[in-house]
């Protein structure tokens, strides 16, 4: 699959998360606001490597079954320079853990994977809770 079709599904993902984020941390609720800044610390490079972390946050939205989520954590991913054939290890590990019902996750995650590759799309905004 290629195409326009594919490319705007990339480019509506990615600016309905980054207006939406903007509109939720536009309101004075600290608690979200602490919620989303933990997320973005959590991301950054420590003990782990960004693309380690990346791969965790993959897997852990392939269990849980958050297509929002697995989009961004494809994404991130590839900015952090996770290649296809490392992706394939974390999608298997996410489905050895997740079980059959991820089945449907891993499709639309190799979907969005070959539209960023055949698009090479603007990556995803610095890591703000996908």
């Amino acid at each position: 699959m290629s195409g326009t079709g594919e490319d705007d599904r990339v480019k509506a993902f990615t600016e309905f998360r980054q207006r939406m984020n903007t509109r939720i941390l536009g309101e004075p609720n600290q608690v979200v606001r602490r919620f989303f800044a933990l997320d973005t610390q959590t991301y950054q490079a420590g003990a782990l490597d960004v693309k380690t972390k990346e791969l965790c946050g993959l897997v852990a939205s392939m269990v849980l079954r958050c297509d929002d989520c697995i989009s961004y954590h494809v994404a991130q991913c590839k900015e952090a320079g996770v290649n296809r054939e490392e992706m394939f290890e974390a999608f298997s590990i996410g489905l050895v853990v997740g079980g059959s019902i991820v089945i449907p996750h891993l499709r639309r995650a190799v979907d969005f994977l070959d539209t960023l590759e055949q698009g090479e799309a603007a990556p995803a905004a610095p890591h703000d809770h996908g």
